[in-house]
């Protein structure tokens, strides 16, 4: 009867501790899946590389080195912009050398404005991928209610073409982190082809423009108007808003003109 006894008491000890065992090592388990889910976690917060462009052409990352992309870099960034933007010549851009003697009509691309569909051109709508998404399309429709129907006519006696001449761009003003106050001082240009007369129009604008999360870059991408769209990206930098340009207020040491009065982020870009 003793020897039964004791045999039950370590029988039941075996037991106790094989269910400890057990039980610590499901803890341990738990702990180390609750480790591997915040590590991911922290992996999904964290932004992507953002490179910029150095003036040397050298790219760093601005994340780890908490460098900004240099004056020079952004205002090339508005040049091209804003250039390709209002070059309204009623012809695609060539993408062969056949196309550079002989380039494609350019059919236009439909935006919805107030008065119903009117078309900009595929450069401009390009362009456009270089400003903020919730900008993007106001300042489009403004593009199609600006763009004379004539651009898009084969015919010489009404075809109208436009350019944008950029006279001068301040440096870069810092007024946040990441982002910058631009000024721009051109003329749209518009010349009717059958008798090349002009139209100049002063267009003196302030740009805000930031820097922007870098992005993936398609490997399956073959479309030339895609690799255009993400050559306009590739500066990781858009342009947010853009305002009238008071030379007198925001770039010049003189008094204020009180004519010029202070830009308003309810002012329109177009004159």
């Amino acid at each position: 009867m003793v020897r039964l006894l004791e045999k039950k008491k370590a029988k039941t000890s075996v037991l106790t501790i094989f269910a400890f065992t057990t039980f610590g090592l499901h803890l341990l388990a738990l702990s180390m899946l609750v480790l591997q889910g915040l590590n991911i976690r922290s992996l999904s917060l964290q932004k992507p590389p953002n490179f910029v462009q150095m003036i040397d052409g050298k790219t760093v990352d601005i994340n780890k080195s908490n460098l900004e992309p240099e004056p020079e870099t952004i205002r090339q960034f508005v040049n091209k912009t804003m250039t390709l933007m209002f070059n309204w010549s009623g012809k695609l851009p060539p993408q062969s050398i056949d196309e550079a003697t002989q380039p494609k009509p350019d059919g236009g691309v439909p935006v919805s404005t107030g008065k119903g569909n009117q078309k900009i051109s595929t450069t401009s709508w390009v362009a456009g991928f270089a400003l903020s998404e919730d900008f993007r399309k106001g300042f489009l429709t403004k593009i199609a209610e600006m763009t004379p129907p004539e651009v898009f006519l084969n015919n010489p006696s009404q075809a109208i073409s436009s350019r944008l001449a950029v006279k001068r761009i301040y440096p870069p003003k810092k007024i946040a982190p990441g982002k910058w106050q631009v000024g721009m001082v051109a003329d749209l240009i518009q010349k009717k082809q059958s008798d090349n007369r002009s139209v100049i129009i002063p267009f003196n604008k302030d740009l805000l423009v930031r820097s922007v999360d870098a992005f993936g870059y398609p490997q399956s991408m073959k479309s030339d108007l895609q690799k255009a769209i993400y050559s306009v990206r590739a500066d990781k930098l858009e342009i947010y808003e853009i305002r009238n340009l008071c030379l007198v207020d925001e770039y010049s040491g003189l008094s204020q003109d009180k004519s010029c009065g202070n830009l308003k982020n309810d002012q329109t870009f177009i004159k």
